[in-house]
C-alpha cells in the first residue's frame, strides 16, 4: 500500500454521477478540501467524495511500494486522465502490435498448406513438416497458427458453398 506524499495534490473530482443513469456528470468541485469531521479524513469537505476521486498530481520525486521513482526533479504526473506529462505505464501501453503483412504468394501456400492439414495444426505429428513450411515461407509457426485460426471459418466456408454449387448444376 503506498504512503501519502507531501508532493500529492488533488485537483478536480472526477467522480461521474450519473454513471448509473448511462450518462456522464460531474459535480463541478475543483480541489479536494480535506474534511476534518469524516473518519479518516480522506472526504472532500467541498463534494463528500473519496479523496480517490479527486485527479491526483505528483511534484518532485515520489516513491510507490516497490520502491521505483515515478518522477523527478520538478517533473509533473499526473494520474487520472488529466493532459500534461504522462506517467511511465501508460507510455508502455499505448505501443500498438505490429501488424503481419502477407504477399500473394504466402497467401496462397498457407491457403494450400492449411487445406493439406485439415485446418488443423498438430503439435508433434506434423511438427517437422509445418516448420520446414513455415521456414520456407518466412513466417513462425505461432504467425501460421494465428493465420490458420482467423482464417479457417472462411475458407471452408467458400470451399463448401463451392461443394455445393456443384451438386445442383
Amino acid at each position: 500500500m503506498e504512503e501519502d506524499n507531501l508532493n500529492d495534490i488533488y485537483r478536480e473530482c472526477l467522480r461521474n454521477h450519473a454513471a448509473t443513469l448511462g450518462s456522464y456528470a460531474n459535480d463541478g468541485c475543483g480541489e479536494f478540501t480535506l474534511d476534518d469531521t469524516s473518519p479518516g479524513g480522506l472526504c472532500c469537505a467541498a463534494c463528500g467524495c473519496h479523496r480517490n476521486f479527486h485527479r491526483k498530481i505528483t511534484y518532485g520525486a515520489s516513491y510507490s511500494s516497490r520502491g521505483m521513482a515515478h518522477g523527478t526533479g520538478a517533473e509533473m504526473i499526473e494520474y487520472g486522465g488529466g493532459s500534461g506529462v504522462q506517467s511511465p505505464e501508460s507510455e508502455r501501453s499505448s505501443k500498438k502490435r505490429f501488424r503481419t503483412k502477407f504477399t500473394e504468394e504466402q497467401k496462397g501456400k498457407m491457403l494450400e498448406f492449411a487445406e493439406k492439414l485439415g485446418w488443423k495444426l498438430l503439435r508433434k505429428d506434423e511438427d517437422d513438416e509445418t516448420e520446414r513450411f513455415c521456414r520456407g515461407i518466412g513466417i513462425s509457426r505461432k504467425v501460421f497458427k494465428v493465420w490458420m485460426h482467423n482464417h479457417k471459418n472462411s475458407s471452408t466456408a467458400s470451399a463448401s458453398t463451392g461443394n455445393a454449387s456443384s451438386l445442383t448444376q
